[in-house]
């Protein structure tokens, strides 16, 4: 397994947190190889397959990583895309990448988290009446 529990719970932790800071929801999916060429290809199949774009205002965020082939990609759904400008999740990439470059997955998912939980919060606040629409687990199904 690529993380360990604890590493696992420091994942889940830093997508509870970065709930707290949006209405937004955010998704992590694990494989270790990535099925298509293109993994941002990949990231939108597995964001139909999760449901992800089922909440309410259609902000939720996908953390797609295929470890063994060394590819990842970040996807936010149609109500997110609608009021951010173009380059949005560079930023939140450029971390992951800086991490994942020195084979932290672990690290490299707790800060991109926590940095699109922050960007998200500019367009999606939180809400005290929010409900977590979407699991925080990590998602490793198989998916076909």
């Amino acid at each position: 397994m690529l993380f360990s529990e604890v590493e696992k719970e420091k994942i889940i932790a830093a997508i509870k947190q970065a709930e707290l800071n949006t209405s937004g929801e955010v998704k992590v999916h694990i494989e270790e190889r990535c099925p298509a060429e293109d993994p941002f290809e990949r990231a939108k199949q597995v964001f139909q397959y999760l449901h992800l774009d089922s909440t309410a205002q259609r902000n939720a965020v996908l953390f797609y990583l295929a470890h063994g082939d060394r590819k990842f990609a970040v996807l936010g759904d149609i109500g997110i895309d609608r009021v951010v400008p173009p380059n949005f999740w560079e930023s939140t990439r450029d971390t992951l990448r800086l991490y994942f470059a020195q084979g932290d997955y672990s690290g490299g998912l707790q800060m991109g988290i926590k940095e699109a939980g922050f960007q998200l919060k500019k367009y999606f606040p939180y809400q005290k009446n929010d409900v977590n629409e979407i699991s925080d687990d990590i998602s490793t199904d198989q998916i076909p």
